[in-house]
């Protein structure tokens, strides 16, 4: 699975800022409605419900909030680089500021798995990271994140 198969250009945002872990997972959600045509507030149940379960802040940074929700056909994904770092407990106990959000349909158990493995691996590359770090540009950051490191069927 690529990332470009589940990232649209649309749905990466640059600069936004958030004061703290539940308004992070607002905006998220917002962004998350957009992208799967769900309410903002279905996406958001569904990424407390999982957070409830242990945080996806993974350290170094960087959160992977996911979640399964009916009625959309595929996995989807989004983006958020954060202006200025949040704590998020994370199993570093770091801020985060890098936030790639991932939803699966609820019966979707290898796919869902299989995106966040991608996402995990792909974001534990220090090159990458830095270079999303150092971006501004929405559109550059997509370029990143889809054209970072092939899959090589892995996942």
């Amino acid at each position: 699975m690529e990332l470009a198969d589940i990232l649209s250009e649309q749905s990466v945002v640059a600069y936004e800022r958030a004061k703290d872990k539940a308004e992070l997972l607002e905006i998220v959600s917002r962004l998350g409605a957009v992208v799967t045509g769900q309410q903002p507030d279905a996406v958001l149940e569904t990424l407390i419900a999982r957070e409830a379960l242990g945080s996806t802040g993974l350290g170094n940074g960087i959160a992977i909030p996911h979640g399964k929700l009916a009625g959309l056909p595929g996995v989807v994904a989004a983006f958020v680089k954060l202006d200025e770092p949040i704590e998020f407990d994370s199993v570093d106990d770091q801020p985060v500021d890098l936030v790639f959000m991932l939803l699966a349909p609820s019966g979707a158990g290898a796919d869902h798995l299989k995106a966040l493995a991608r996402v995990a691996r792909l974001l534990r590359t220090d090159q990458l990271v830095d270079s999303l770090r150092s971006t501004s540009e929405p559109r550059r950051l997509y370029e990143l994140l889809t054209a970072a490191i092939p899959s090589q069927n892995a996942a």
